[in-house]
């Protein structure tokens, strides 16, 4: 065979360049041959590769985006009235647009994303979001839930890659997907202003940035690392803002750092410096962080509240005093015998002295002395003096209220005196209980207070002069009431009475923990006197930012705290969390009249019971695996127990971190509060499903994943009433009610 030397060569090739350089004859050929299959072997791939890379990351995610768009945005207005928690979180966003302080039980930034929707509507705050009230057409209700439905929308999305991060199978991501994209509770609670759809956000971007972490195990402390890890910091903290509930998948992240962290210890390429590097580096981004963006948003929440609102009652004295507007009213600047004054605690909670005529069932079974919320004129107290001596200037004269003065406290309202003789408390273990006597036999020792300043604020205007701190001032000096006999100091106890004591704040007598022991501090709030002028120029000193942010969270968890269920009431919305993962039950939105458009409020059969079955299956699995183990039947390598950890046992926790406290609470509970721990259960699903058909036979696996299609679309469709609006009569519906406990119809 003729041979020919040849100066053309491919450029691309290094082994035909050197071939060249050593001046080898190639046959034309083989040549031309090898040219050919060189450009196939390095574009058709390269072609293959980008395309199917656009589709995954790009195409597939749009177009589940759009149906999620599609689905959440339908028939968004159909229902016309203010329904459910609308008339909550509607209201409260009106509140930021109108500047008036409000109190609620939950953080704020998710009412401030309401009131953001409700301000780029146009809407004026004018509204009042009353349950029931059919919206006015200058109120875009429609933009308003739009808004809210947006956050649902990019849940989607997210559950996407979060799948396709974890290293589940296409077809897995694709189903997990399309579950999340069809789960009528989701949509369901995506159409109205709730918090529920952004707490469902930020929960899945924390488990997102999450996954992603992981996945860049193998690189951390580069710059991606490093991104992701503070977009953890910043979820989390966004979604701990939102709604307590994000602690839960802050727990979450915390196991999965610890792990991280304990891999890293046992680690003996890794220097100690090093190590402690990831700590520090954790701790920054994982907990400063988080905390920074909560205490962030109430300094927003403070600045946009700056006028008197309906929560002024729920704040300390300082801050109410500086709203514009504020219901305090201006006062006298020196307390005097003779004077008629509201007092509010300086503690954690911040109750104003209160009594009233009914009586304790044991103990003194004297009048009550309480800790009350709110402006009554059952807070009023004159102040007296404890020797007699003095009693002619309840009626005029002028004897100011200063350090160590002995006083009494007389109740106007039921004509009674505050007092003390050392009966135990009722609910608090460690002090007297503390009571109105209006018995002419009463001993005086058990009515005298001593009074002890304890500290004093100038006012906020430096040209105002400074005033005498051993005077009892209103709002500027803080104050102790030592009883003249026991000792004990008048306080708080930050605990309530029960129904006898209609669940108002325990006022008791202890020996405080220390001097600071702010539930012994007080503060006069309302000062009158028609013996005295009225200061028009003072101006208050201004409030402590964290003082406010601690008292505020601490009423939050009071809140929070007396949400309980009254045995006595049955109420149709509330269930209990064991009904959640069996679908034993949903809930009417709204009225139920055959002339209003109608949503039940439930999961998806589909959705629910499989990814149920499939926790079962795990606890299963986990237990399987661990005696395979022990037997020495099968070998773990540090990535197989990752995949394991990544794809099942975290989901697995997220699960059970967003659902056993509502399991152990006591306060009432509703259908909504599943929703975070569905999405976790529906990723343990996916993961069950990955394991098992991953190793099958194309002609087994493929025919089950388009069975597991079909009827997720197939119940999608024929429950989509109860999340698109019911409309007719309640009896077209009886065909979905699958359980005697589902009344749908």
């Amino acid at each position: 065979m003729s041979t020919v030397t040849s100066s053309f060569l491919p450029k691309d090739s290094d082994l035909n360049l050197r071939q060249r350089k050593r001046n080898f004859s190639v046959p034309k050929e083989e040549l031309i041959k090898s040219h050919n299959s060189e450009f196939h072997e390095l574009k058709r791939p390269e072609r293959v590769y980008l395309s199917w890379g656009f589709c995954k990351d790009v195409l597939i995610p749009s177009l589940f985006t759009i149906l999620s768009i599609y689905l959440r945005f339908q028939k968004i207005d159909l229902h016309r009235k203010v329904i459910w928690d609308e008339a909550h979180f509607g209201r409260f966003g009106s509140y930021y647009i109108k500047h008036q302080f409000y109190h609620d039980l939950h953080p704020p930034l998710g009412k401030m994303l309401v009131g953001f929707g409700e301000w780029l509507s146009g809407f004026d705050g004018s509204f009042p979001f009353n349950s029931g009230e059919y919206y006015p057409d200058k109120v875009n209700f429609k933009f308003m839930r739009q808004f809210c439905a947006s956050f649902g929308v990019l849940c989607v999305p997210v559950a996407y890659f979060t799948a396709q991060t974890m290293g589940l199978s296409m077809p897995v991501v694709l189903l997990l997907t399309l579950m999340f994209t069809l789960e009528h509770s989701y949509i369901i609670l995506s159409k109205f202003i709730l918090l529920d759809s952004i707490l469902l956000f930020f929960t899945a971007t924390s488990f997102l940035c999450m996954v992603k972490l992981y996945s860049l195990r193998r690189r951390q402390f580069s710059r991606r690392w490093f991104l992701w890890l503070l977009l953890t910091g910043i979820s989390l903290g966004c979604v701990c803002s939102v709604k307590w509930v994000g602690l839960f998948v802050t727990l979450l992240v915390g196991v999965y750092t610890i792990i991280e962290l304990f891999e890293h210890y046992y680690d003996r390429s890794l220097g100690r410096i090093k190590y402690y590097s990831h700590w520090i580096v954790r701790i920054a981004l994982l907990i400063i962080v988080p905390f920074a963006i909560y205490v962030i948003c109430f300094k927003i929440h403070f600045s946009l509240l700056y006028k008197s609102g309906p929560g002024d009652e729920s704040a300390n004295s300082l801050l109410q005093a500086n709203l514009e507007g504020t219901k305090i009213t201006k006062s006298p600047r020196d307390v005097e015998i003779g004077s008629v004054i509201t007092i509010r605690s300086q503690g954690l909670t911040p109750v104003l002295l209160h009594s009233h005529g009914h009586k304790y069932p044991s103990g003194s079974q004297a009048m009550q002395v309480t800790g009350y919320g709110f402006m009554d004129a059952n807070n009023n107290w004159t102040v007296q003096a404890a020797d007699s001596k003095y009693d002619s200037l309840s009626n005029g004269g002028h004897l100011k209220v200063s350090d160590g003065m002995q006083i009494k406290l007389f109740h106007n309202a039921t004509n009674s005196t505050l007092s003390c003789e050392g009966l135990p408390s009722h609910v608090f273990l460690h002090g007297y209980e503390v009571y109105g006597s209006n018995t002419t036999a009463a001993n005086s020792e058990n009515e005298s207070w001593i009074v002890e300043m304890v500290d004093y604020l100038p006012s906020s205007d430096p040209k105002y002069p400074l005033e005498d701190p051993s005077v009892l001032h209103p709002i500027a000096s803080r104050f102790r009431l030592r009883h003249a006999k026991l000792g004990c100091y008048l306080a708080s106890s930050g605990l309530l009475y029960p129904d006898w004591g209609f669940h108002q704040g325990e006022i008791v007598c202890k020996q405080p923990w220390a001097t600071r022991d702010k539930s012994s501090w007080w503060n006069v709030e309302d000062h009158r006197n028609v013996n005295l002028t009225i200061d028009e120029k003072y101006k208050p000193p201004k409030p402590n930012f964290f003082t406010n942010f601690i008292i505020i969270n601490f009423a939050m968890a009071v809140s929070n705290s007396a949400l309980l269920p009254d045995p006595e009431k049955f109420d149709s919305l509330t269930s209990k969390a064991w009904q959640w993962p069996i679908l034993h039950i949903g809930m009417r939105m709204g009225a139920w009249e055959n002339t209003y458009n109608r949503y039940f409020l439930m999961g998806s059969p589909y959705n629910t019971w499989l990814s149920t079955a499939s926790l079962l299956v795990f606890i299963l699995f986990g237990i399987s695996t661990i005696i395979r183990w022990q037997r020495q039947s099968v070998a773990f390598r540090k990535d197989n127990a990752w995949e394991i950890t990544i794809k099942g046992l975290l989901p697995f926790l997220g699960w059970f971190f967003n659902y056993f406290p509502f399991v152990m609470m006591e306060r009432v509970t509703y259908v909504h509060h599943y929703a975070p721990a569905l999405y976790f259960a529906v990723f343990v699903f996916g993961f069950i499903v990955d394991h098992f058909l991953s190793s099958s036979k194309s002609y087994i696996k493929y025919p089950i994943y388009m069975a597991l299609y079909g009827g997720c679309i197939y119940t999608y469709l024929l429950f989509a009433p109860i999340a698109q609006g019911m409309t007719g009569d309640n009896s077209e519906y009886k065909h979905l009610e699958w359980l005697n406990s589902w009344n749908i119809s």
